[in-house]
């Protein structure tokens, strides 16, 4: 029984020393890295640069009256779409009292001259038809009448002008109605009925009564990095992206490039602008915010891999080839060369076929678990 017991302790100790010894060898066994395998596929490949900015008309007029005076009357709103030569808005003149003083007396002065002249002249008229004077005698009085005549006209139309903004005979032709100089759409009117306004004169750019743009010749402004300047040209197609606006793309044409940036947190930026093309159907509002993607070049279906994979050395980049089986891996290095990027893929031009297998990503075992157990 003893010798059973011995016996059974030695197999005991035996297979835990040996177990031990197994473990041990186990733990001390290097693990093999796995990776996944990518081979190239052909794609189009576009490089674009982005520019920030917004759109707004091209054309934006500031409508200002050509006298001072007060908001009569207002026939536009923002928003309304008018014609050129529509009324605008009505002013009522304040005149000026030193000014209206003097106008009045100019009057009564002409007044008084012409009526002194057409005594004379009836005078003369009379004689004149009894052959009594000379026809030089009164035709020297005929052109004093009608001088003073004019003088009258002229003083009256002048104090109409200063109290009304108008004379009697051209009512139609005033300054006190404010008309549009555009086509367009009324952007905003910042005044009121009853607010005073200035004329436009040497000395001030006048009282903006209404903002009026054509909102179908839109052009984008932005800017564009110093960095990427120097790869765009006048002419290339511009696809606007408008933050206000989802799910739609608008069509553009690269038509300025600022010759001189300016300075911008520290980067120099260069002012761009593009035409808006827009359909019948698509209407912008002034001032969105709007990102240009500029085509910087372009290749349609090219071998490309991501760009993830290419690794560098040097000068040169390679990637990674499995020339092994499918149950044991064997990496080699292998140098290719490289075209066009989008930042996602990268263009192979040389050093790789389609069905070349390119080292991609290590393999966790315990993902794969876990995305097993969750399957």
């Amino acid at each position: 029984m003893k010798t059973v017991v011995k016996i059974l302790v030695i197999v005991i100790l035996v297979g835990g020393f040996g177990g031990t010894l197994f473990f041990l060898y186990n733990k001390s066994k290097k693990k093999v890295d796995t990776f996944e395998n990518k081979t190239p596929f052909y794609s189009d490949v576009v490089m674009k640069t982005v520019a920030t900015g917004s759109v707004v008309p091209r054309f934006e007029i500031e409508i200002v009256p050509q006298v001072s005076g007060i908001i009569d009357e207002l026939f536009v709103e923002a928003g309304d779409k008018i014609t050129k030569g529509q009324v605008v808005a009505r002013i009522k003149i304040i005149p000026d009292m030193v000014t209206l003083n003097g106008a009045e007396t100019r009057m009564n002065r002409a007044k008084i001259n012409f009526e002194d002249a057409k005594i004379d002249y009836d005078r003369q008229q009379k004689l004149f038809d009894k052959e009594v004077v000379s026809y030089e005698e009164f035709k020297s009085s005929k052109v004093g009448y009608d001088s003073a005549r004019e003088e009258l006209t002229a003083a009256e139309n002048n104090l109409e002008l200063i109290k009304n903004g108008v004379t009697k005979k051209a009512s139609t032709a005033t300054n006190t109605l404010v008309r549009s100089t555009i086509d367009g759409m009324v952007l905003d009117v910042p005044v009121e009925e009853g607010n005073s306004v200035i004329q436009a004169n040497t000395f001030n750019a006048g009282t903006t009564i209404a903002s009026v743009a054509d909102m179908k010749d839109m052009i984008f402004e932005g800017n564009v990095d110093e960095t990427e300047v120097g790869k765009i040209k006048e002419g290339m197609p511009i696809e606007l992206e408008i933050g206000a606006i989802d799910n739609e793309k608008f069509a553009a044409v690269l038509e300025y490039i600022s010759p001189k940036g300016v300075e911008e947190n520290g980067a120099i930026q260069f002012e761009i602008k593009a035409n808006v093309r827009l359909s019948e159907d698509q209407f912008i509002r002034a001032g969105y915010s709007a990102n240009a993607n500029i085509v910087l070049e372009k290749k349609d279906s090219v071998m490309v891999i991501p760009e993830g994979l290419l690794k560098f050395e040097n000068d040169s980049s390679f990637v990674e080839v499995n020339t092994g089986n499918a149950e044991e891996a064997n990496y080699e290095k292998r140098y290719v060369k490289t075209g066009l990027s989008d930042g996602i893929n990268i263009e192979i031009t040389e050093g790789l076929k389609v069905e070349d297998k390119v080292k991609g990503e290590k393999i966790d075992p315990k993902k794969i678990k876990e995305e097993a157990n969750k399957g």
